[in-house]
């Protein structure tokens, strides 16, 4: 069974001390927390194209997420538990739904009153029945912006580094964004967000290490766009389109899937 120290994101220790020491004493502008329930439905043209490179396979997964800003940055983080309750090599599906971990930290520490931030981000994914992991370690700019319709994006541009069971070192870099928009409908409140991550001059001996089969290609696109519905301030509901190209193992082949969340928002 799986323990919380067996996530190891060995990059957050390095990331937390980059906040100033005055932090700890610094009481939060906003801040969220939520625990949800997530199914995710592969497309069938992806379990197609996926079938003999690693596989794609739908999945439920449990999920902790929070966040919070202060005056000199803001910090993202979650954690997701896949296949929960399933044996670290799932039998019965041959390996496609073995128990898995992902964890992200994201963080804008302000430049000054600058809408620009240096920005961190360390990702984190294991497989515990192939013992499969990957750590990237993202470090450089970012940018915060809110459009007089209320519609905010929060851009980055930065280097990137990975360490995993086939590859540790350098990895190009990485272009990408969040962004949101809160509207009201039927007397209803809602919201649209998108993250999207584009990894491009990714270093040859990783595509040919932690692809099966063949190489991937140097530029990878990972993202998702979302609606949210909020019908109580304790609980939002939302669906997610995720797509993915020569990313997630697979080489060379597009890969999208739908995403149906039930979260309970604690903070």
């Amino acid at each position: 069974m799986l323990h919380a120290p067996s996530l190891r994101l060995a990059a957050l220790p390095f990331a937390l001390s980059l906040v100033p020491q005055s932090a700890a004493a610094d009481a939060p502008h906003w801040s969220f927390a939520n625990l949800s329930v997530n199914r995710l439905d592969w497309s069938s043209g992806t379990e197609q194209r996926t079938a003999d490179d690693a596989a794609k396979s739908d999945f439920t997964y449990l999920e902790i997420e929070g966040g919070a800003g202060f005056s000199w940055g803001e910090v993202y983080a979650f954690v997701d538990i896949e296949n929960p309750g399933h044996d670290r090599f799932d039998e019965a599906s041959g390996g496609s739904e073995n128990l898995r971990t992902a964890a992200k930290v994201t963080s804008h520490l302000y430049l000054g009153e600058s809408p620009f931030s240096l920005y961190l981000h360390v990702y984190d994914f294991r497989d515990y029945g192939y013992d499969g992991r990957e750590q990237d370690q993202v470090i450089g700019l970012g940018y915060r912006h809110t459009f007089a319709s209320g519609l905010w994006v929060k851009p980055f541009l930065a280097a990137a580094r990975v360490q995993s069971d086939g590859y540790t070192g350098s990895n190009g870099g990485m272009l990408g964004w969040v962004a949101g928009y809160d509207f009201s409908a039927f007397d209803q409140a809602f919201s649209v967000t998108n993250w999207h991550e584009q990894t491009f001059d990714r270093d040859a001996e990783y595509l040919s290490q932690n692809y099966v089969g063949a190489r991937a290609d140097s530029v990878g696109t990972n993202g998702a766009v979302a609606l949210w519905w909020h019908p109580h301030r304790l609980i939002t509901t939302g669906v997610q389109y995720r797509y993915a190209d020569n990313k997630l193992g697979t080489p060379k082949q597009y890969q999208n899937a739908m995403i149906y969340s039930l979260k309970f928002n604690f903070l």
